[in-house]
Formats: C-alpha cells, sequence, structure tokens
C-alpha cells in the first residue's frame, strides 16, 4: 500500500478519501468504467490520459495478501443498468474474456492513481436484473507448470520411444 493511502487509512481526514475504481474490458467490443460513490469522477489512468469514471453503487471485496496460489478480488455491482448487463453477457456469449482493472484514487489528487493499477482476468460473472457479481484473479503462479512448454511425442516425436 502506497504511503499516501496509509496515511489516509490512518488519520481518516474528512475531505481526503480514497476512491476505488474499476474498469472491464472486453477486448475491441467494449469497455465501462465504474466508481464507488455518487457523482462521476474524471481521473487520470496510466497513459496520462483523463477518462471519466461512472458513479455506482459498487462493494469490492480486495484478496488477502498471502501465500496461497490465487489471488481473487470479488465485487458487486448493484442497480446496474441494461447497458452493463447487456455488454457483460454480449462478452460471454462471444467467448471473449473480460480484464479488470482495479485503481484506488485519493480524493485529493484524481491525475494519477494513489498506488499502481491492478490488472486480473474474470473467472466468474454471475448477473441479474438487479446485479452484476463479478471474482476476478490474478494469474495462479503457485500451480503453473514449469517449465511453461511440455514435450509431448506430438511436439517432439522421438519422446514415443521413451517410456
Amino acid at each position: 500500500m502506497s504511503t499516501v493511502l496509509q496515511k489516509i487509512y490512518a488519520s481518516a481526514p474528512v475531505n481526503d478519501l480514497p476512491i476505488h475504481t474499476l474498469e472491464l474490458q472486453a477486448d475491441s467490443l467494449w469497455q465501462l468504467r465504474i466508481c464507488d460513490g455518487f457523482d462521476d469522477v474524471i481521473a487520470g489512468i496510466e497513459g496520462g490520459e483523463m477518462v471519466i469514471f461512472l458513479a455506482s453503487g459498487m462493494g469490492v471485496s480486495l484478496p488477502a495478501r498471502g501465500v496461497k496460489g490465487r489471488q481473487d478480488l470479488q465485487f458487486q455491482i448493484d442497480n446496474v443498468t441494461g447497458e452493463a448487463l447487456t455488454k457483460v453477457k454480449q462478452a460471454i456469449d462471444a467467448g471473449i474474456p473480460i480484464k479488470v482493472i482495479y485503481r484506488v484514487y485519493t480524493a485529493s489528487n484524481l491525475t494519477e492513481p494513489a498506488e499502481p493499477a491492478v490488472e486480473m482476468k474474470a473467472v466468474d460473472v454471475q448477473a441479474t436484473a438487479l446485479s452484476l457479481n463479478v471474482v476476478a484473479s490474478f494469474n495462479d503462479l503457485v500451480n503453473k507448470a514449469w517449465p511453461k512448454n511440455r514435450y509431448t511425442p506430438s511436439i517432439a516425436p522421438g519422446l514415443k520411444y521413451f517410456s
């Protein structure tokens, strides 16, 4: 956690609150940027571009820091419009993975995130008429095969003679 966020969480100033944002992307089909709160927020992203995050009733459950293999971020967006629901269903039906980018800003500095953005892939999406529940995950590095390339008889034909 950045020193700015540590200071905000420790002192709880009234005028400087953390603003949690999520960006959902489905390749070139669509992107959706939302933030928690009642007002839309214009904030800077990594490339220096200023973008609009739409206000939403959003709850985020951050992954615990630990040594387990998979880190999951869970979030729920309540009272979603038909637009969000339609976009997510469109990506699921097309088999396109949904990329999730989590950023946290401070209300006093919206030009850049208070800490580096966290990029994940949506692994479970459940949508209803009133809410959208998404579980996003980092790569599971603990359970990843090593070496990455597996040498099988289809790649290395000489292996079929060894048993």
